[in-house]
């Protein structure tokens, strides 16, 4: 115990020193780029991630600087996937100075509104108009040779975060044969839907928290994952929140809006609102899947908690999931065991 405390207590030195140097090799850059060091220094955000954010006030106007430090972070799909979506007309930031090789960028600051400060019923049905708004304008601009595919292996890459972190780690349970079974049945049904949905840009973390109250709504942050994939995802980012909760019937009208919208603009979703529900809850299974392992990974390894008190809203989305589709009760009756709760209901298609 006595040797554990040791270790843990020299693993907290030698980060906190790691993380002073970045710092002080940040003030060196930043004085390069700015013409001295007559500027302000504020941290304005860190994310689950190795990033950090920082908030420089110069010459009467804020600038974010990035510290994304190699080999963790890779700076030039941060930089890449911002001209894309500048390119398609949407109000990301603007990179104004880099260093890819230390991990640095400078960028124009899009406020500290975000979405998720902002929303309340009297705010919601303009802002996440604007949001659907937003992302039909990025999938407009999709072509299959911009981003990475978000294929089979991707996804299921991601879902085995679930049984490897979540169950094993988390709920310290080891999943026997049939139960096994059950979640690998599950990953397959739920990737043959995924896959066969239109394709499209994907953001890949488009929720409340990654989205800015600017003057043209949203200002969109945190897109350096972006991927071609599935239609339905970033509206389940959006609309199935993990850090945000609205009751089903609005999330049912706010998705029919958006498949409305998405199919006058020519977007590949089906003609049917039941089969395109389908498609966005399925989607919303495989996210639910893979956050419940990111957060639970987040803990464990990380040491991060404050993601452990959205695990119980992420599992709700889940399990009215597999309660609505009778290929998926399989799933629910595998998460009854494990955790011994019962079903819940909601709008069946």
């Amino acid at each position: 115990m006595v040797k554990m405390e040791a270790d843990k207590l020299a693993q907290q030195v030698s980060d906190a020193i790691v993380t002073d140097s970045r710092i002080q090799y940040l003030h060196v850059w930043l004085a390069g780029v700015l013409g001295g060091r007559d500027y302000s220094f504020a941290t304005a955000s860190a994310d689950a991630s190795f990033r950090r954010y920082f908030r420089i006030g110069h010459n009467d106007q804020t600038i974010i600087a990035m510290d994304a430090p190699p080999p963790q972070e890779n700076c030039a799909l941060f930089v890449h996937a911002a001209e894309v979506f500048l390119a398609a007309g949407l109000n990301v930031p603007k990179v104004i100075a880099q260093d890819l090789d230390q991990g640095f960028l400078l960028l124009s600051d899009l406020g500290n509104t975000t979405y998720l400060s902002a929303l309340n019923d009297e705010s919601a049905p303009e802002l996440y108009s604007d949001a659907s708004a937003a992302l039909i304008q990025l999938q407009l601009a999709s072509r299959e040779d911009a981003f990475p595919d978000y294929d089979e292996e991707l996804l299921s890459r991601e879902m085995q975060l679930f049984p490897d972190w979540y169950i094993l780690k988390y709920l310290g349970l080891t999943l026997n044969e049939k139960q096994a079974a059950v979640l690998s049945n599950t990953f397959a049904l739920l990737n043959k839907n995924i896959l066969s949905q239109g394709q499209v840009f994907v953001h890949r973390d488009y929720h409340a928290r990654n989205l800015m109250v600017c003057e043209q709504n949203p200002g969109i942050l945190d897109f350096q994952d972006a991927v071609y994939g599935a239609i339905t995802y970033d509206l389940v980012s959006l609309l199935k929140d993990a850090y945000i909760a609205w009751e089903e019937p609005q999330v049912l009208d706010w998705t029919i809006r958006y498949w409305q919208s998405a199919q006058k603009a020519g977007l590949p979703v089906p003609n049917d609102f039941g089969d395109f529900y389908r498609d966005f809850e399925w989607m919303g299974a495989q996210r639910h899947i893979k956050v419940l392992g990111i957060f639970a990974r987040l803990y464990h390894r990380d040491g991060k908690d404050a993601y452990l008190k959205d695990m119980p809203l992420v599992m709700e989305y889940l399990r009215r999931v597999c309660a609505r589709y009778v290929e998926l009760r399989p799933m629910l009756r595998l998460l009854d065991e494990l955790q011994g709760q019962s079903p819940q209901v909601g709008y069946t298609f």
